[in-house]
């Protein structure tokens, strides 16, 4: 069978259902490397009956499903269990996102076309993100037709990133200093964590001669982006995300805010991790 796919010029194969595991095996021993795509999203233990067969497994990927219906993609809790199958047996793993500007896809319903239904109306970049930052997912494909050329570029860096990076709305009055902080870096985060705070430490010491006058000492929400400011002492210049609210007591000035959609991907940076921020515009 594989060899009328290879005659076809096909590169693989995807099985939605598939067979008992065995076929898929052999399908995976094929002389001309063709890849056997075998659906991830069930919850079962397909794949691990398949691999009770001893599958070539640099033929064997795991893709996940699309669902044009909205609220009727994957939750998160089962997108991680179903990933985590196929990461267990170091198998290749892929899933959908959707492009806000496409027309059509494989069915006549178009309320896009995403594995996770959370990433239904998030802007493709956002929905890069997230998927990189789960640490589940290998390749990611554009389920519905056409993505703008804006998209696909934003895509691209996004998934070719070093580290990810995070839009910023900044405060009205935000200072140069400030900015150079914010923007002028690449931030870590601390590996000593709190609950509390996000900690990139090292801007008070890049910092550490120049000025930060305490200006917006509101209260504190998550997602707030904050630098001490000078009441702070040795801590001035340090630049801190929120993880939760807090009360200031006018020693951190709140000099921007997380950009609302991607406010849940804080979820995902680990301690001694690296990211960016960006200014959005």
């Amino acid at each position: 069978m594989t060899y009328l796919f290879y005659e076809l010029g096909a590169d693989g194969l995807r099985l939605d259902l598939g067979f008992t595991g065995a076929e898929e095996a052999q399908m995976t021993r094929n002389p001309y490397r063709l890849k056997i795509e075998i659906n991830m999203s069930g919850g079962t233990n397909y794949v691990d009956n398949i691999m009770s067969y001893s599958p070539n497994t640099d033929n064997l990927l795991g893709s996940h499903n699309f669902y044009p219906h909205r609220y009727t993609g994957l939750g998160y809790q089962h997108f991680v269990y179903c990933s985590e199958k196929f990461r267990g047996y170091n198998l290749n793993t892929m899933a959908f996102v959707n492009s806000q500007a496409a027309t059509f896809g494989p069915w006549p319903i178009q309320d896009g076309l995403c594995t996770l239904e959370d990433h239904r109306t998030l802007a493709i970049e956002t929905q890069v993100k997230h998927l990189l930052l789960t640490g589940l997912i290998d390749d990611i494909t554009v389920a519905n037709a056409y993505a703008s050329e804006a998209e696909l570029q934003a895509m691209a860096e996004s998934f070719h990133a070093l580290y990810p990076v995070l839009h910023v709305d900044v405060a009205k009055d935000i200072t140069e200093n400030e900015r150079r902080c914010l923007f002028n870096h690449l931030h870590s985060y601390r590996g000593d964590a709190s609950e509390y705070l996000l900690r990139s430490t090292m801007t008070r010491v890049y910092y550490k001669d120049e000025t930060f006058p305490a200006h917006n000492t509101q209260d504190m929400l998550r997602g707030d982006v904050l630098i001490d400011n000078e009441r702070y002492g040795q801590y001035k210049g340090e630049t801190q995300i929120a993880l939760q609210a807090m009360s200031n007591d006018g020693r951190t000035n709140v000099v921007g805010r997380i950009a609302a959609e991607e406010l849940f991907l804080l979820q995902f940076l680990k301690p001694w991790s690296s990211f960016g921020l960006v200014e959005n515009k």
